[in-house]
């Protein structure tokens, strides 16, 4: 057992540094992903994932496998999705949700389409479904750094975004914080795709984000344990899904998601919150 758990990461670095990029992961995705599940924006970090991409694809087709490009890339069109959406939403009858979709769906296109014009069907995947066990020390720095600026962040803006996940009319009426907690969180969101991008790929970085998250809702009642076991979940699943990648031969990016899912479906079942509770005559809402 122990040669099977331990080993591959004693034995070889890669796994090591895979090991160490799914910890920054979830320490600083996951908890953003709790406040995007409380925000009811589940879905709006998936359109957002999409929306980094062809701005890393631009980064790619020009300099190639550059990590600086690729993440600039991402930050500008990540951030161009969400300003743009929010103009429409603003200038038009269209909702948020519908903007976003719109964006998002022309994003994926554009990205695809980009990396496409250069390159290889591997580059594709590449940028598609990430590669955790081939990230260097540059990418390694870049998801560490990102998620010690998200922990920052998160406790400079921990009361204003608790606020505007519960009551955000009550927020804009008594604090100036309002806008700064929306768009700080948003830009957050965005930071954190694109670490995920580098590990996980577009398509699977927000499963780290919200699955976990998820999970959690199901088992905790205040917010401090919701972000406890959502790190926890997320960390777990990403050793799991390690291992399973290792022994199983099987890519790693997905083999994590499909992890963080497990735990997901175990909770949906097991937990207080889940599908063998809910005859019980009272349930209980979340506490700050």
């Amino acid at each position: 057992m122990t040669d099977f758990l331990i080993s591959p990461f004693t034995d070889f670095a890669f796994m090591r540094r895979a090991l160490a990029g799914c910890l920054a992961l979830a320490l600083g995705a996951t908890p953003v992903g709790v406040f995007l599940l409380l925000r009811r924006m589940s879905l709006m970090g998936d359109a957002m994932s999409h929306a980094i991409l062809p701005g890393a694809a631009l980064g790619y087709l020009t300099f190639g496998l550059s990590l600086g490009a690729m993440t600039i890339g991402g930050i500008i069109a990540g951030l161009f999705v969400v300003l743009a959406a929010g103009v429409v939403t603003r200038a038009s009858v269209l909702k948020e949700d519908a903007s976003l979709a719109a964006f998002y769906l022309l994003s994926l296109a554009a990205g695809v389409m980009i990396v496409s014009l250069r390159g290889r069907n591997l580059d594709l995947l590449h940028v598609l479904f990430g590669s955790v066990l081939a990230l260097d020390d540059g990418s390694l720095l870049l998801i560490t750094t990102i998620a010690s600026v998200t922990l920052f962040c998160l406790a400079l803006l921990f009361r204003p975004l608790v606020m505007e996940c519960f009551d955000p009319a009550f927020l804009r009426g008594v604090s100036n914080w309002s806008a700064a907690a929306h768009y700080g969180f948003l830009m957050l969101v965005v930071l954190n795709l694109v670490s995920g991008f580098h590990a996980l790929g577009t398509l699977m970085a927000v499963g780290i984000m919200i699955l976990p998250s998820a999970a959690a809702r199901l088992w905790a009642r205040g917010l401090p344990m919701l972000l406890l076991l959502a790190v926890l979940f997320a960390f777990g699943s990403g050793a799991a899904g390690l291992l399973l990648s290792f022994h199983a031969d099987v890519p790693a990016g997905p083999a994590i998601v499909l992890m963080c899912g497990l735990v997901y479906f175990i909770s949906l079942l097991a937990a207080p919150g889940g599908l063998l509770a809910g005859r019980l005559p009272v349930r209980h809402h979340l506490e700050s």
